[in-house]
C-alpha cells in the first residue's frame, strides 16, 4: 500500500474512534479524549525526539511533565503577599546562599592543591550547608505558616488576579498561556543540569539515572509546601479559555446553544472543551512542524547519524556528547510544555498524580505502536494509544458483562471476571505492544 493512503486511513481510523465515542458516549466525552490525546500526542513528540532521533532512553519524563505543571502554578496563581512579607525573601536568600556554597566550592578547587584543596571543600561545604539550612529553613517555616489550608505558599507571579466582568462572571485569563513556554523553559533548564551529569552513561545506566531523577523531581514538589502546597495540591488555576458558568449566565450564548438544540449546561461544556482542542492542535501544530524542519535538516541527518554509529560520527568530527546534551534539552522542553498544557487543562496541580513507573510506559508503548523516528508517527500513537487507555476498561467490562450474561447471579466465576474488567488497561497495552512489535517492528508508520 501507498505509504501517504496508509498513513492517511491511520489518522482517519483514529478520527472515526472519536467520533464514534461522540455518537456513542456523548461530544463531552470525545472531546475529554481528543484534548489529552493532543497533549499526549506532545509528549510522545518529545520521547521521540530524544529516542527517535538520537537514541537516547530518558524514563525520567514525569519528572519534567511535573516541572510543567509546576510552571503552571508559578505563572498563573496571584503571589501571596503575607507569605513573601513573612519569610518569602528569607526562602530566596537561603537558596542564593545554597547555590553560592556550590559556586565557592568550585572556585576553591580551581585555587588550591593537594590537602588544602580537600580539607577547604570539606570545610566550606559544612560550613555553607548549615548556614543555608539556617536561613532557607526559617523562611519555609514562616512562609507554610501562613493560611496553610488555603494557600501556606508563594503563589506565582499573576500580579492581575482573576478577570471578571460587570457581572462579577470570571473571564478567561491569557497570561496564563505564558506558562506553557515557561514549563518548557524550566524542563529545560533542568534537563541541561541532568544532562550534564547523566549523558556520560550507558543507555540502560541513563535510564536508571532519570528515572530515579524523575522521582526527585516528584518527591520534591510533594514535600516542599512553600513552592507549590506539596500534596495539598494548587486548585482554581486560571484558564485561557471561557468558564462553564460564566457562559451560562450569558444570553447571548443560550440563544446560541437553544438554536442548536441544547440544554447551556451541555453547551458549555463542550464549547470550552472545544476551545481547549483548537489551543491544543495548534500548539501541537508547531511543534510538528518544527520537528519536522529538524528532522530534514543536516542537523536531524547528524543526529541519525549519531544515533546509528557513535565511533564513526566521532570519527568524523562530531561532538556526540554535546548534540546528546541538545536533544535532551530539546526533548524535555516538549514534555515541560506539554505538563503545563495539561495542568492548565485540568485546573490544578496534583503532585501524586505523576506517576514515573506507570505513565512513562504509557507513553513509551505511544512512541513504539506509532514509530519510533517519525514523527507522524509518534502523534499517531499518542492519540490512538490514549484513546484505547481510556476506552479499554469500559469495554471490558462490557465484555465481562457479555460472557457472563448466561452464568447464575452470585457465580464466582462470573464476579471474577467482572472485577478483572479493572485490569484491561495494562493487559491491552501489553498485547498491542507486542502485536505491533511482531507484526509492524517499526511501527504503524516507520522511519523513513
Amino acid at each position: 500500500m501507498n505509504p501517504a493512503l496508509k498513513n492517511t486511513l491511520l489518522f482517519g481510523l483514529v478520527a472515526v474512534l472519536l467520533i464514534g465515542t461522540g455518537f456513542v458516549q456523548g461530544w463531552n466525552s470525545a472531546l475529554f479524549i481528543l484534548n489529552m490525546g493532543l497533549v499526549s500526542a506532545i509528549l510522545a513528540l518529545g520521547v521521540n525526539l530524544q529516542w527517535g532521533f538520537a537514541g537516547l532512553f530518558n524514563i525520567g519524563v514525569m519528572g519534567f511533565v511535573a516541572l510543567g505543571g509546576l510552571a503552571a502554578v508559578l505563572v498563573g496563581m496571584p503571589p501571596v503577599g503575607e507569605a513573601w512579607a513573612a519569610g518569602g525573601f528569607q526562602v530566596f536568600a537561603g537558596l542564593g546562599l545554597g547555590v553560592a556554597t556550590v559556586v565557592g566550592v568550585v572556585f576553591l578547587r580551581k585555587k588550591l592543591t593537594g590537602r588544602a584543596k580537600t580539607l577547604g571543600t570539606v570545610a566550606m561545604l559544612i560550613i555553607g550547608f548549615f548556614v543555608y539550612r539556617a536561613v532557607f529553613d526559617a523562611g519555609v517555616a514562616a512562609v507554610e505558616a501562613v493560611n496553610p489550608a488555603l494557600t501556606g505558599n508563594l503563589g506565582g507571579i499573576n500580579f492581575f488576579g482573576p478577570h471578571r466582568d460587570a457581572n462579577d462572571m470570571l473571564l478567561p485569563d491569557y497570561f496564563i498561556l505564558l506558562a506553557w513556554p515557561m514549563g518548557g523553559l524550566l524542563a529545560a533548564g533542568a534537563a541541561w543540569i541532568i544532562g550534564k551529569t547523566a549523558l556520560g552513561l550507558r543507555s540502560d545506566y541513563l535510564a536508571i539515572a532519570t528515572l530515579g531523577i524523575a522521582e526527585i523531581i516528584i518527591a520534591i514538589m510533594k514535600n516542599e509546601d512553600w513552592l507549590a502546597r506539596g500534596v495539598k495540591n494548587v486548585n482554581g488555576l486560571p484558564r485561557p479559555v471561557p468558564y462553564e458558568v460564566t457562559l451560562q449566565n450569558d444570553p447571548g450564548f443560550i440563544a446560541r446553544a437553544a438554536s442548536f438544540g441544547m440544554d447551556p449546561v451541555t453547551a458549555s461544556t463542550i464549547y470550552t472543551k472545544l476551545c481547549y482542542s483548537v489551543l491544543f492542535a495548534t500548539v501541537l501544530l508547531i511543534l510538528l512542524w518544527l520537528a519536522q524542519k529538524a528532522l530534514n535538516s543536516p542537523w536531524g541527518r547528524m543526529m541519525r547519524a549519531i544515533r546509528d554509529n557513535e565511533v564513526a560520527a566521532q570519527a568524523m568530527g562530531k561532538n556526540v556528547t554535546a548534540r546528546h546534551l541538545q536533544i535532551f534539552i530539546l526533548g524535555s522542553a516538549i514534555c515541560g510544555i506539554a505538563g503545563a498544557m495539561m495542568t492548565t487543562l485540568d485546573g490544578q496541580l496534583t503532585p501524586t498524580s505523576y506517576q514515573p513507573l506507570r505513565f512513562t510506559f504509557l507513553i513509551w508503548v505511544m512512541v513504539i505502536v506509532g514509530g519510533s523516528g517519525n514523527n507522524f508517527g509518534a502523534v499517531l500513537g499518542g492519540m490512538l494509544i490514549w484513546w484505547l487507555w481510556v476506552q479499554v476498561e469500559p469495554l471490558g467490562l462490557w465484555l465481562m458483562n457479555l460472557l457472563t450474561s448466561g452464568m447464575a447471579d452470585g457465580s464466582a466465576l462470573k464476579e471474577h471476571m467482572i472485577e478483572s474488567a479493572a485490569h484491561m488497561r495494562l493487559l491491552t497495552m501489553g498485547v498491542v505492544l507486542l502485536l505491533v512489535l511482531r507484526f509492524s517492528p517499526r511501527g504503524l508508520i516507520p522511519e523513513r
